[in-house]
Order: structure tokens, then C-alpha cells, then sequence
């Protein structure tokens, strides 16, 4: 028997997808051990997380992602879009289309140049509601840990920002796990360090709960992190994010909306 999949990535943030817009490939109870197995890079595919690609009853389709320690995330920019090239490619969604993802439907608008495909995809409207951290004078949740001083915000899942004079100073296996497990957050949080490279420009680095170690973007962090500068005055609407792997845009007129590439690596087959 044997299982295809497809390989892709948004800006070196990888995923397996795995087709079940038909019928399904991997029961749900063996999904979150599917990705453990196959997330690893030396005994298995090798990636940031699983992508299942299923129909949806109130949306053109639905994406679930599973991550190497077996947890669901609620959402993934970078996920959104890795599936939306996928779909496109499929056949299944036009140029238009909404994804339903836990943390509730994004809207995606395709668009391919030269055989580059990029799509703007609707963020879920930042959340600065955690009454667990007590607010500053400006208004803004932060508290300080491990003598950074750590802003809260949810953009479907929840992520710290710190900002920092340098991020490539920033040794973030020794800094990040701490803030990613500290009670401030319950559940958890991916950890974002930004440093203000312009005055529309960013550059960040993020240790990703569930893969628990730093990956290479995170479409998620980017919009938190220029969610946290915008809100704090440094910037305007548009903010460019520059991840170790790739440029993303974050716009803030009309909505949220996170703007970046996708690329289809290969596809393959599990034997089993």
C-alpha cells in the first residue's frame, strides 16, 4: 500500500500534505502519531508539520495541522498558503476562495506570475485580551521575563514578541523555551524576536511551539510581531517582514492580511 504526499514550503516553513479531499488517507486517531513519525528529518519525510487538505461544509475547503509533538495547531500563515498552492494546483478552488481552519475561516486571494505563486491570505484580527498580563500605561500587555520584556498577542494561536536591538545576538535556544512555557501562557506560545530594521521593516526570528525549536518563518509571528510595532506607534499599514527564510508582507488596511510565497517541493509516496 502506499500514500502520497506532497512536499511544500513557504519561505523554508515546510510541511507534508496530505490529500484527503475525497476520502480519508489517515484515520484521525493515528493523524497527530502521523506526524511525530513523518515530521522527523532523519528517520522520516522532514518537516514543520502535517497538512490535511479535506472538504469543508461552510467554506471551499478545510486544512488541519498537525505538529512533531503530535499537538493540533489552531493556525499557520505559511500553512494556509503551502495548502492554498496545493488546491489551486488541484483544481479544487478558483483565485478566490476561504480555507476553514480552527481558528476560523481565512479568506485567500491567488495570485501566479511566471510560474511564481504568491497569495494574500486574511489574518485573524490580532487579540490583545490577556488579562493574565498586567497592561503598561500604553495600554499594551507585556510583563518581563528573564529580563525581556514580552508582549502577548493571538493571531490564531498565541505568540510573545520581544524587541530587540539585534536579533542575530539573540541566542533563542537558551531564551525561547523559557517565555514559550512561562504561565503567562496556559497554552503555550511561539516565541518572536524582532528587530525594527526600517521604518516599514522588520526582521524576526521564532521558536515554534509543537516543532519546538526555531523555524526558518512563521507567517503567525510576522503578523503578531508588526501587530505589537504598529499598535505601539513605530509603524504604519504596511510592514515588511523579513524571516531567515524569506520576505513576507503584512498589511493592515481593510483587515489583516499576510502576503508571501508558497513553492512545491516534490511529491512522493509512503510505502507501508
Amino acid at each position: 500500500m502506499e500514500i502520497p504526499f506532497t512536499k511544500l514550503h513557504g519561505n523554508g516553513n515546510d510541511f507534508v500534505l496530505i490529500d484527503e479531499y475525497e476520502e480519508t488517507v489517515i484515520p484521525d486517531d493515528l493523524k497527530a502519531h502521523f506526524a511525530a513519525l513523518y515530521c522527523d528529518r532523519r528517520f522520516g519525510i522532514g518537516a514543520d508539520g502535517i497538512l490535511y487538505l479535506l472538504k469543508s461544509a461552510d467554506n471551499d475547503v478545510r486544512m488541519r495541522i498537525f505538529q512533531p509533538d503530535e499537538s493540533e495547531a489552531e493556525m499557520c500563515g505559511n500553512g494556509v498558503r503551502c495548502l492554498a498552492k496545493y488546491a489551486h494546483d488541484a483544481g479544487y478552488v478558483g483565485e478566490i476562495f476561504t480555507v476553514e481552519t480552527a481558528a476560523g475561516p481565512v479568506g485567500v486571494t491567488v495570485r501566479s506570475m511566471d510560474e511564481e505563486f504568491t497569495a494574500i491570505i486574511s489574518m485573524p484580527t490580532p487579540g490583545f485580551d490577556r488579562p493574565v498580563i498586567p497592561a503598561s500605561g500604553n495600554g499594551e500587555y507585556h510583563e518581563r521575563i528573564e529580563n525581556f520584556e514580552v508582549f502577548a498577542v493571538n493571531t490564531g494561536v498565541p505568540h510573545a514578541v520581544i524587541l530587540v536591538d539585534a536579533v542575530d545576538t539573540v541566542d533563542i535556544a537558551a531564551a525561547a523555551p523559557v517565555i514559550r512555557h512561562h504561565a503567562s501562557f496556559p497554552e503555550g506560545a511561539n516565541v518572536n524576536f524582532v528587530e525594527k530594521t526600517g521604518d516599514d521593516s522588520l526582521k524576526i526570528r521564532t521558536f515554534e511551539r509543537g516543532v519546538e525549536e526555531e523555524t526558518l518563518s512563521c507567517g503567525t509571528g510576522a503578523t503578531a510581531s508588526a501587530a505589537v510595532v504598529r499598535r505601539l506607534g513605530y509603524m504604519g499599514d504596511t510592514i515588511h517582514v523579513e524571516t531567515r527564510g524569506g520576505p513576507l508582507t503584512i498589511h493592515f488596511k481593510d483587515g489583516v492580511k499576510m502576503e508571501g510565497p508558497a513553492v512545491t517541493v516534490y511529491t512522493g509516496f509512503i510505502s507501508y
